[in-house]
């Protein structure tokens, strides 16, 4: 290879492509380098003139790279991103940096990095967040890895990021597996909110409202405080006809939801801290109840709900009311400003329980995160980003030690102002039967929460009755534990 490339790409499906342009656009030259050659040989034909060398074969692909070498991968998390680096680890030398782009669980990346590092080499596991658009345009960037490795990433990743306010969203999120941690996280966030949006879109469905009055709805909402990319695909999803029906594209998509598993990776590593995340929870949820169609279609014909008063009972403004099509109004559009303050309640709550975990986890692994900074990379390219991270910005600008995001002025006065629509919401969904799980769960955390006193008092007395686990008691010092010989149970 004639000509030294700055940096190198491994794995050529639409991320990486679109990830490989981001970069040589902003004057890096590139290697690349694809398992079927044929797919690097047509990615490069495809975009003359750019400054990107194609690699027939791995050992082409680390001769070309500048020293140290930097090598991003972009493949299909587990297996497939171990079999690439043991490919590597013979063409390469002490220094070179290996980068997981990936959707890698983080304890793989700190397997890798430790195995790396006995070598000589140097790992990072960095999230990628923003989809295809993001790795064109500037995606959010979470890398992990030692603050040297950094320093040596720092100019490719803050000239490829998203920037907001003129500030890359990248920054150096912690040690080890830390960059991956993050990414987990924020995925779990994200299943929380989009199942929050589809619970919205849900009720005003029940309450009579058109799909393209939903779309209206939603364009609104994304000019105010619930401003997201979620919130604007949302709008643009629900606009969508289908050329074949004719119908909203929306109601031909069948209701069965997909999912690759962060999702799961953080309720497993929530319970394994003990922290409650009962949004992203029953998020997940959703998504596999969703999936078992065939099992909600035949109990559908034989488990009774309480029929459909929502819809018996449509309001004025409805789909059939006098506000008509284009307009909602009302009753109806009373309807909608309730579920808005449902909806934005629910989702702070969704952002406190992600923080909360990001929290435990920097303790526990002492990774320090800087939740505040992390708040703001969100701000741009990435799939969760969102209005109202600016406050959350302030907010651990504000208070560096926050204990939770619950408790800071702004949103603490969010949540109690917003209670009574929320609460009004939910109720009126349970009513109708129309399932609201990730609403309902967010409610339920906010109540505990606030709650002073739960009934896991007794829930002690039942642990101390069965398995002697003992109890603490309000009249003496805390740390002080106590078992009741109770009364034998007899059959």
């Amino acid at each position: 290879m004639s000509v030294a490339c700055d940096i190198g790409l491994i794995g050529l499906a639409v991320m990486g492509q679109n990830l490989v342009l981001n970069i040589e656009s902003r004057g890096f030259r590139v290697a690349v380098y694809n398992r079927t050659a044929s797919v690097t040989d047509e990615f490069v034909a495809r975009h003359p003139g750019r400054a990107l060398q194609a690699c027939p074969t791995l050992a082409d692909f680390v001769a070309c790279l500048d020293r140290p070498r930097k090598v991003l991968v972009m493949v299909q998390a587990g297996a497939p991103v171990d079999a690439v680096i043991e490919q590597l680890i013979p063409l390469l030398e002490p220094e070179d940096i290996v980068v997981d782009c990936g959707n890698s669980l983080y304890t793989d990346t700190e397997r890798r990095d430790a195995r790396l590092a006995s070598l000589g080499l140097r790992f990072v596991g960095a999230g990628v967040s923003g989809g295809e658009e993001g790795a064109r345009k500037g995606p959010s960037i979470m890398p992990g890895g030692p603050a040297s490795t950094w320093q040596a990433l720092r100019p490719v990743f803050e000239a490829i990021a998203a920037r907001v306010g003129g500030e890359p969203c990248v920054t150096h999120i912690g040690p080890g597996g830390a960059g991956h941690f993050v990414k987990m996280v924020h995925n779990g966030i994200e299943y929380g909110d989009m199942q929050l949006i589809c619970e919205a879109w849900a009720l005003m469905r029940a309450a009579g409202l058109t799909v393209a009055q939903t779309a209206e709805v939603f364009a609104r909402w994304n000019e105010g405080p619930l401003q997201s990319y979620l919130i604007e695909i949302t709008a643009r999803a629900l606009e969508q006809v289908d050329p074949d029906t004719g119908q909203p594209l929306v109601e031909v998509i069948l209701d069965k939801a997909g999912q690759k598993g962060t999702g799961r990776w953080t309720l497993i590593n929530a319970a394994e801290l003990a922290v409650p995340v009962g949004t992203m929870g029953a998020a997940v949820d959703a998504r596999i109840l969703s999936s078992m169609k065939g099992l909600r279609l035949r109990a559908s014909a034989q488990l009774r709900g309480p029929g459909a008063p929502v819809e018996d009972e449509r309001a004025a403004g409805g789909a059939g009311g006098a506000g008509g099509p284009g307009m909602v109004g009302g009753a109806a559009s009373d309807l909608v400003d309730k579920i808005h303050d449902a909806l934005y309640a629910s989702k702070i709550i969704s952002y406190a329980q992600g923080l909360d975990l990001l929290r435990t986890m920097s303790q526990k692994k002492g990774w320090n995160l800087d939740l505040g900074a992390i708040a703001s990379i969100w701000r741009g390219g990435c799939i969760i980003r969102a209005r109202f991270l600016n406050r959350i910005t302030e907010a651990y600008g504000d208070d560096p030690a926050l204990e939770h995001l619950a408790l800071s002025p702004f949103f603490r006065d969010v949540l109690n102002t917003s209670q009574a629509a929320w609460r009004e919401v939910v109720a009126g969904a349970v009513h109708a039967g129309i399932p609201v799980p990730s609403f309902s769960a967010s409610l339920a955390y906010f109540d505990s929460l606030r709650s002073a006193r739960l009934p896991a008092n007794l829930l002690q007395a039942q642990r101390d009755f069965f398995g002697a686990h003992t109890y603490e008691r309000t009249d003496r010092p805390e740390g002080q534990f106590f078992h009741t010989q109770w009364p034998e149970v007899i059959g």
